[in-house]
């Protein structure tokens, strides 16, 4: 009798789980219900959230004071104190190292170096960067970038332009990815192929790829591609912009009196508390030192037996401790990259962009796809499989609102609304093409790798001392998934996905 029960109220359960599971949410506007195919075929997923791409890490948001946090030893005030803040992104653990960009000349190689052999060359770091008048660095010409000894090393010799083209590759080949792991796709393996996934030409319909098995289209019963509303797919992988970049550098979240408390109990000079290089806790860490620099005059690693920071030259990218964010080297190691044009940041400069203190970016040109006459992406595809865009014009914009123009390198800082002028290569050496780079390096003394501190150079050009590593936006809830955030709390994330990286 009793197991005759249990068996009953089992059967109740799933009875009770089935109906409960089967029953169709609704619109809360119109109550028309969601994903089912006779009322429409309207879709809305249980979404758990965005997912970290390979090596990323979430940076939470929040409000900081940017700009230099000690005195100004170069005496330019080129970045001056002002409080901004910055949405929640992710961003890579380390920098990008040899063999993530050897991937990334191989999959060229391999896919392009037949039909458009100048991409291909194009990629390819300046290995001469190594080279000097009056020291011997020529093996480094030869090993540094190609040898398997260096491959957890910092890629080098790159420059923004290149930086740029390789964060476009790395977002194809992440969605590519995670198609094939979702069945959507076959793996396309490619020798010189025609047909090259691009994320944008996937969207709107230009690709059709080696396909597996399509989503189950609600509306028709048929089968569709992937769509951005699938949540399947990862936004695009970029160069951080400044702001991103000095925020995530300091990883003031360690220095929070707490968890309910809006206070934070110093400002950080470094990625680390306090003025030293050297590790302060009395543990078996003591002394060890915290970043790869340049120590003083002739001394690039200390002494042997005894070195310093154990690098003459750049050092593998998880070397030394990473901040709080768990991001590693962003003080020392190669200065990097960030998106940002470069203009002297002074308190007449900001006089007239103050009010942009949120994402603070200066960027260059807004773009838009190029349409055919239905209002569609053109089939006129690069040669990488993108979609065509072109720059937006003055004209374009003018009747909007939020803003009137397509090129905005100058903007209140060097056009026509501004008193300041730039005279590229006459009298100044910034130009609308001279990027910012940010965090010191194994040449570099303890000066700059304060996170405040900033150079700039020519997107065209490359360094020694100058690598990159990528960032991504963060959609939705700004805390990452299922956390609560502040007074915040995400109650409906509940797609089901496996775990990749």
């Amino acid at each position: 009798m009793k197991k005759f029960l249990k068996l009953s109220v089992y059967a109740l359960c799933v009875v009770f789980l089935f109906s409960s599971c089967s029953k169709k949410e609704r619109s809360a506007t119109t109550g028309w219900k969601y994903n089912d195919q006779k009322w429409g075929g309207f879709e809305k997923l249980d979404y758990k959230g965005q997912e970290a791409g390979p090596n990323l890490v979430l940076i939470e948001g929040g409000t900081f004071t940017m700009g230099v946090t000690g005195e100004d030893v170069t005496f330019e005030w080129n970045n001056v104190s002002r409080r901004v803040t910055v949405s929640s992104f992710y961003m890579d653990e380390t920098e990008v190292s040899n063999i993530d960009y050897r991937e990334y000349t191989f999959w060229l190689s391999r896919n392009l170096r037949n039909s458009y052999p100048e991409i291909y060359n194009d990629a390819l770091p300046d290995t001469l960067v190594w080279r000097e008048e009056l020291a011997f660095n020529e093996p480094l010409v030869q090993t540094y970038f190609r040898h398997p000894a260096f491959d957890d090393y910092p890629v080098v010799g790159v420059s923004w332009e290149q930086a740029e083209q390789y964060s476009q590759w790395r977002t194809d080949r992440v969605n590519e990815m995670l198609l094939i792991e979702e069945g959507i796709l076959n793996q396309n393996q490619g020798n010189d192929n025609p047909e090259l996934f691009n994320t944008g030409a996937y969207l709107a319909g230009h690709y059709t790829g080696n396909v597996r098995k399509n989503l189950k289209d609600l509306t028709t019963g048929e089968e569709r591609p992937v769509r951005f509303e699938d949540g399947i797919m990862l936004p695009d992988y970029r160069l951080p912009t400044e702001a991103e970049w000095e925020y995530a550098a300091l990883g003031l979240k360690g220095n929070l009196l707490s968890e309910k408390d809006e206070i934070i109990s110093d400002r950080r000079i470094y990625p680390w508390n306090g003025n030293n290089m050297r590790y302060q806790k009395r543990d078996k860490q003591q002394g060890r030192m915290l970043a790869n620099f340049k120590r003083g005059q002739g001394d690039y690693m200390g002494i042997a037996g005894n070195l310093n920071d154990n690098a003459s030259f750049p050092a593998p990218v998880r070397s030394f401790m990473p901040n709080d964010y768990g991001l590693y080297n962003m003080a020392g190691n190669v200065n990097e990259w960030v998106a940002d044009v470069y203009r002297p940041l002074t308190s007449i400069t900001l006089r007239d962009v103050e009010n942009h203190d949120l994402n603070p970016y200066r960027g260059g040109v807004f773009e838009e796809l190029i349409l055919d006459a239905d209002g569609r992406p053109v089939d006129d595809l690069d040669s990488l499989g993108r979609l065509r865009r072109r720059p937006m014009r003055d004209a374009d914009v003018s009747d909007r609102e939020n803003f009137k123009r397509g090129e905005v390198f100058d903007y209140l800082d060097g056009d026509e609304q501004s008193n300041a002028y730039y005279d590229f290569r006459k009298h100044t050496m910034i130009s609308d093409s001279t990027r910012v780079y940010k965090g010191g390096s194994w040449a570099d003394r303890a000066y700059w790798l304060s996170p405040g501190t900033r150079r700039f150079k020519e997107q065209t050009r490359s360094d020694r001392n100058l690598g990159f590593r990528c960032a991504m936006i963060r959609v939705g809830g700004v805390s990452g998934n299922n956390e609560k955030g502040g007074n915040h709390f995400d109650v409906k994330q509940k797609r089901k996905r496996k775990r990749r990286f």
